[in-house]
């Protein structure tokens, strides 16, 4: 078995790999966007899944991996969003943006590995169905902080639960993988 550390590597390559490629598309006008959308955006990713997940008809044929990998790629950019603040104008260079991106991910493995390490890889053991849940109660969490204004009393910040989202939708990635082979 591969450990974690390579694993989650691989699936952040393909992430980045789509971010990467986006931005060449796009250029970053996602710069505009204030935090609440882009929770938005993540929840429309993690409902889907959900519905995905629960519904036997789709109408549209994709399935949870590219919304996993939307979802990642959507918390990494309001990471830096939290980092920059919204510009009114798209404001980076794809170089930038990239540099940010590898920073934020840096900082989200190394979250990871410190908990997996105290949890003991539990998340080994977890349904697919229970990380998306788990990133449906983040989003419902950040969005409770956003209406109060950023403030928490006890609670940790709107970052650490975007890091969270990010870990565990690679966790999903994983699982997906390792059931397509």
């Amino acid at each position: 078995m591969q450990d974690t550390a390579e694993q989650y590597d691989e699936v952040i390559r393909e992430c980045r790999d789509l971010y990467e490629k986006k931005m060449k598309d796009y250029g970053c006008a996602w710069r505009i966007l204030r935090l609440p959308s882009l929770t938005d955006q993540i929840f429309i990713k993690a409902q889907r899944i959900r519905s995905l997940q629960e519904n036997a008809v789709r109408k549209v044929n994709e399935g949870e991996k590219p919304e996993f990998i939307g979802i990642i790629n959507y918390a990494i950019m309001a990471l830096i969003q939290l980092e920059l603040g919204v510009a009114e104008q798209p404001d980076l260079s794809a170089a930038t943006a990239i540099k940010l991106y590898d920073q934020h991910i840096a900082g989200t493995k190394q979250l990871m590995l410190d908990k997996n390490h105290d949890y003991g890889e539990a998340w080994r053991d977890m349904r697919i169905s229970s990380l998306t849940d788990l990133i449906l109660q983040k989003l419902l969490r950040v969005k409770q902080i956003e209406d109060n204004k950023g403030k928490t009393m006890v609670s940790e910040g709107i970052d650490a639960n975007y890091q969270d989202m990010v870990n565990y939708a690679v966790f999903a990635m994983i699982h997906l993988k390792s059931l397509a082979a």
